[in-house]
Order: structure tokens, then C-alpha cells, then sequence
């Protein structure tokens, strides 16, 4: 594999309430964004628990991480177990209350990737030259989409695009969808928060990571980009190439 995460304040906000975790160990392939929310700090601070907790409960579950159903039970508990801490958080200190934060997590297993998933941060597949989102927004969007009220064209404009139905921390129990998705050589994980996909179009994605040869540099022209055409929230973004292109 060949990975490259990073993250940027963009151009409008003064504080950056994304956060992300990216694996440096080839046995342990665990990725993670999240985009805060809430008041003063409390966006960065219910990020932050997320990853803080996921990455910890990963960990002391590394020895069964081999086996696939015990793998689905770890996402599934370490995003509970996140929402719980988050959502505690809230209630029990003022400056914290209603914060809440998205998760989007990747972990790669022999031929399949399996992702747990909250909000509208986003995980996408990158295959030749097809782009394609396996998880599916947690917004009022996407709902309005899905029961014909608006087309997909008109979702990606319309003035109440950023408003989510489930985030982390915002109340006691929680849904966390959990997705399994085989993988091919060459195909490219791309995970990132809306301060990318909402600023950067499909077509623009594709073009950047088939034609920069590096990762790293695809990162970069992607964050770029966003910033480019506006940078109005934060930017984060975690690719990885499933087979290394060299340098």
C-alpha cells in the first residue's frame, strides 16, 4: 500500500475540527476522518475523542483483528463506544454542549475493506477511470434525493447540503453503518471529509489521482483544489493505492 493523509484549515474557517488517523503499520491498516461540530472548540474536541477512542479500542483488540466477524463487532463497538464518551461529554460540561462529530472509518482486510460509517464524511473507490461513493450521506440532502424530492445534480447545490442527520455525540444510541467492499489491485481508497467533496467535483477527483503519479502530491492538488474553488470548511483527505506505483 501507499498512503498519504492531510488535513487544512481552508479558507474561511479559523479553526480546524477535522481530525484523522492514518496507520503507519502494514499489519494494522486502520483509517479514520472525522468532522467536528459545535460550538467554540467543541467541533475539535468531539473529533478528536472520536479518533482518540476508535484507534484505542482497535488496539487493544489487534490480536482478533484477522478474524472478518470479529472485526465487524470492533468498528461497530468503537464508534458506540466514541458516540457514549462524546455525547457524556456534552451533557456534563456547557462549553461542550451539542458538540458531535462525523466518522468515517476504513479497515483493510486480505481482499476486502470494511468501513464504519456516520455523517457525511465520505470513503470512495477509484477504479481505471470510475469514482464511485460506497457510503451514503447521513444528511437531509441525501434523503430528499432518495425519496425523488430533489436529483443528485440539484443536491450538490442546494443551500441545506451541510445539514446532517447523524453525527457522534448528538444523542445517547446511534445507527453506524457498516459496509464491506472487495477490492482490486490498483484501485485507490479515498476518504475525506465534506470540506473536499463538496468542493471538488467527481470528474475533478478522478483527473487528479490517475494522472499525479505520487500520492502524496494527488493529496496536495486535492486540498489545492478545494481551496481553490472556495476552501469553505476543512479540508481532510486519506488515499491510499492498494498496490505501490513507485516513486
Amino acid at each position: 500500500m501507499n498512503i498519504s493523509a492531510l488535513t487544512d484549515v481552508g479558507l474561511v474557517r479559523n479553526i480546524n475540527e477535522d481530525m484523522f488517523f492514518q496507520s503507519d503499520d502494514k499489519k494494522f491498516p486502520l483509517f479514520i476522518v472525522a468532522d467536528g461540530m459545535g460550538g467554540h472548540k467543541a467541533g475539535e474536541t468531539a473529533s478528536k475523542m472520536a479518533v482518540d477512542i476508535i484507534r484505542q479500542l482497535f488496539i487493544e483488540n489487534k490480536k482478533c483483528l484477522d478474524n472478518e466477524k470479529k472485526l465487524i463487532t470492533v468498528i461497530g463497538n468503537s464508534i458506540q463506544e466514541a458516540n457514549k464518551k462524546i455525547y457524556k461529554c456534552s451533557k456534563e460540561s456547557e462549553e461542550f454542549s451539542g458538540m458531535g462529530t462525523t466518522i468515517t472509518l476504513a479497515y483493510i482486510l486480505k481482499d476486502n475493506i470494511y468501513i464504519g460509517h456516520v455523517g457525511d464524511s465520505r470513503a470512495y473507490i477509484i477504479q481505471d477511470h470510475t469514482i464511485e461513493q460506497i457510503t451514503e450521506d447521513h444528511s437531509l440532502v441525501q434523503q430528499l434525493v432518495n425519496n425523488g424530492s430533489i436529483t443528485i445534480e440539484e443536491g450538490k447545490t442546494h443551500p441545506q447540503r451541510n445539514m446532517i442527520t447523524r453525527a457522534a455525540g448528538t444523542s445517547e444510541d446511534i445507527e453506524v453503518d457498516i459496509i464491506i467492499r472487495p477490492v482490486n489491485k490498483n484501485d485507490i481508497l479515498l476518504i475525506c471529509s465534506d470540506g473536499l467533496s463538496n468542493m471538488v467535483s467527481d470528474n475533478e477527483i478522478i483527473n487528479i489521482l490517475k494522472n499525479e503519479r505520487l500520492i502524496k502530491k494527488a493529496c496536495e492538488k486535492l486540498i489545492k483544489k478545494a481551496k481553490d474553488n472556495g476552501g469553505k470548511d476543512n479540508i481532510t483527505v486519506i488515499a491510499i493505492e492498494l498496490v505501490y506505483r513507485g516513486d
